[in-house]
């Protein structure tokens, strides 16, 4: 019997260390790094359990031990939060560190900047030729996407706000899209409810088209504030806009400079030939220039003219402004004037 007792305990022993140092093998596999002797892309594919992604990490021939990996993912309870996407795995990346990468979706970013004043054309070109962007809409469909927006029947011109924006692969052209407008419902809304008293403007729709305006407008920007004036100013007194990008928008006019019959041809968007706003915004302004147009500069004037650089000289009177047009377009020749274009 006592022979018996000793086996047993012999075994007990044995089984001890034997679990120990499997336990000490399993602490030290899941604290050192993955065999990866750089960067790799892996995608985890939707609806992957954890044992799919073990074996073919194990298979890539970085995961050393995937049964232990598995099993940590199971005692941690958080095999269930594994996301899809494509994940950068990087040297120097741990089982544990891997896992938590792996459940908190942190997953490969991809980018698209949609610059300030580029027309809604310009950005459909650049999301539908963008590679890690999947296409769902209709080349031909624009008010396809405004309905998809909720805003059935209206203008995509200008209502989506320009920046740089990260997602993942494989991210639709429609959310993509609805991500943009959200931005820019949202700081069209925060910004109309911080504007000035008594502009002309008198919705926030109004607000963006001649915020698209001032956007065109602007070669500097510390001149926002400035151009934004000279609108609002003109826009108060009744006076036409008489400003160059909406005509040419009008005119569908991408480069190049405006002759006198584009300036003599009437269109919605010809600000030479009517009074007001254009119909729609004529660009996607950015926030700089939302928050100039209804928050303008405290001043009279009511002129600029390019000097040739990006900046502006501006003028409270028309006088000053026919002597600045001469000096810095005419090359001081005062013949060749036909008056004033602002």
């Amino acid at each position: 019997m006592r022979r018996v007792l000793l086996g047993v305990l012999f075994l007990l022993v044995l089984a001890l260390v034997a679990a120990a140092g499997l336990g000490y093998d399993y602490l030290r596999f899941m604290d050192e790094p993955l065999a990866l002797d750089e960067t790799q892309v892996y995608e985890v594919p939707p609806g992957s359990s954890v044992r799919r992604v073990a074996r073919d990490l194990h298979e890539a021939g970085w995961l050393e031990r995937p049964a232990y990996w598995e099993f940590h993912a199971r005692v941690e309870a958080e095999s269930a939060t594994i996301r899809a996407g494509e994940y950068r795995l990087e040297p120097g990346l741990t089982p544990r560190s891997l896992l938590a990468l792996f459940t908190a979706g942190r997953t490969v970013q991809y980018s698209l900047t949609i610059p300030e004043g580029w027309t809604f054309a310009q950005m459909m070109a650049a999301v539908r030729a963008h590679p890690q962007i999947r296409q769902t809409l209709d080349p031909a469909g624009d008010m396809e996407i405004m309905a998809r927006l909720g805003r059935s029947g209206e203008h995509p011109e200008g209502w989506f706000f320009p920046d740089t924006y990260l997602f993942p692969r494989d991210t639709t052209d429609i959310a993509f899209l609805e991500r943009a407008h959200r931005r820019m419902v949202e700081f069209l809304d925060a910004a109309w409810a911080e504007r000035q008293e008594g502009l002309p403007v008198e919705s926030p729709y109004q607000a963006l088209i001649l915020a698209s305006i001032v956007e065109k407008e602007t070669g500097h920007p510390d001149e926002r504030g400035l151009v934004a004036a000279v609108f609002n100013t003109r826009l108060k007194r009744g006076m036409r806009l008489q400003t160059d990008p909406a005509v040419m928008y009008g005119a569908g006019i991408t480069s190049g400079r405006l002759r006198s019959r584009d300036l003599r041809t009437d269109t919605p968007y010809n600000t030479y030939t009517r009074a007001g706003l254009p119909p729609t915004p004529i660009a996607l302004p950015g926030g700089a220039s939302i928050r100039a147009t209804l928050n303008p500069a405290d001043t009279d004037v009511l002129f600029f003219v390019s000097r040739g650089d990006g900046s502006h000289h501006f003028s409270t009177t028309y006088r000053e402004h026919r002597e600045a047009v001469i000096r810095y377009q005419l090359g001081g020749d005062a013949s060749r004037y036909p008056g004033s274009r602002r």
